[in-house]
């Protein structure tokens, strides 16, 4: 029995976890046998009392797994998984290029920092880190992926502040 060599050949899917199951879904799917990628980085966290680096996942609920199409199945089967991601109805794949460019990244000395590259002018946001968190303001500008210039009103006056986009979230 042939198998079609489009189920055989091995891609790289993203796949979201539970919530806060990154690790353990890794741990599973690499107990399983299948290739697992989970991008981590190293972050400070401050607590009232202490500061401790920790490794976090770069991409909340994402693993990336390297499989052949027939073994979708298996993945969802494993513990801590929850779906694939889909585009135009399939399970979204990704060139080995973009996880490879990714680990590299992963293993620089940069800082790194994910933020929302859609959001437009007008967009009503709110701050949800900081000094301003709780403050809602309006996208005046997307200047780059690590600055937004925010118009907030909440105090009766329209400021200019700029915030990290990692600070903000639509709402």
């Amino acid at each position: 029995m042939d198998l079609n060599t489009s189920t055989n050949a091995k891609k790289w899917y993203p796949v979201y976890t539970n919530s806060r199951a990154e690790k353990k879904a890794l741990e599973a799917l690499l107990s399983k046998g299948f290739e697992a990628y989970l991008p981590l980085h190293r972050q400070l966290k401050k607590w009232s009392d202490r500061k401790k680096w920790v490794e976090e996942p770069f991409l909340k609920s994402y693993i990336f797994v390297n499989i052949a199409e027939h073994e979708q199945a298996d993945i969802l089967m494993t513990k801590g998984i929850s779906r694939f991601l889909y585009f135009s109805g399939k399970p979204a794949s990704m060139p080995d290029r973009q996880i490879t460019d990714l680990q590299l990244l992963m293993a620089s000395p940069y800082e790194l920092e994910i933020t929302e590259a859609n959001l437009q002018s007008g967009e009503k946001v709110i701050i949800k880190a900081g000094p301003l968190k709780g403050m809602t303001g309006e996208v005046v500008s997307n200047r780059s992926q690590k600055q937004l210039i925010l118009r907030l009103e909440s105090i009766g006056r329209v400021i200019i502040v700029h915030v990290a986009a990692s600070y903000i979230e639509r709402f």
